[in-house]
């Protein structure tokens, strides 16, 4: 697993650096997303996650689910056109899931792709580390420390 100024990104997963959001295949064609470390170490601490309802439908780069944190309200935004068609509601009730085990119980959403090639532009394997080493320089960003 590539660790990145002490951020850690599983090699499994897939990744939309740009806004900070994980992708793993599921059972039935559809995808398991959540937000990275990144993401939650940006947040601080995720204390309301409110997604889409089953059945919205979303394009690539818009919403499909809201944050919101000590530091800031934002939305989470896909890296291709979907349907959502599952909610975590244990992370929903305890976002303490989120940031704590943003890639396990953390989960946000399952939905299901558009097209096939949902994966293209996202970052997987090793490829990561470096994608990650990248934004974090141009950000300068020192990475996922708790404050």
């Amino acid at each position: 697993m590539p660790i990145v100024r002490g951020c850690s990104f599983p090699n499994d997963l897939f990744y939309d650096v740009e806004r900070h959001v994980w992708y793993a295949p599921a059972e039935g064609g559809l995808v398991r997303a959540g937000m990275t470390q990144v993401g939650v170490a940006l947040a601080r601490e995720v204390i309301v996650f409110t997604p889409k309802r089953p059945g919205t439908e979303f394009e690539k780069g818009r919403a499909f689910a809201a944050v919101e944190s000590a530091k800031w309200i934002g939305s989470i935004r896909c890296a291709f056109d979907g349907v959502v068609k599952a909610v975590n509601e244990e992370a929903k009730r305890n976002t303490a899931l989120i940031n704590d085990d943003c890639y396990g119980g953390g989960w946000m959403l399952l939905v299901k792709p558009v097209r096939d090639e949902w994966r293209a532009g996202l970052v997987t394997g090793e490829a990561i580390a470096a994608a990650y080493e990248a934004w974090m320089e141009s950000e300068a960003w020192p990475g996922c420390t708790k404050a």
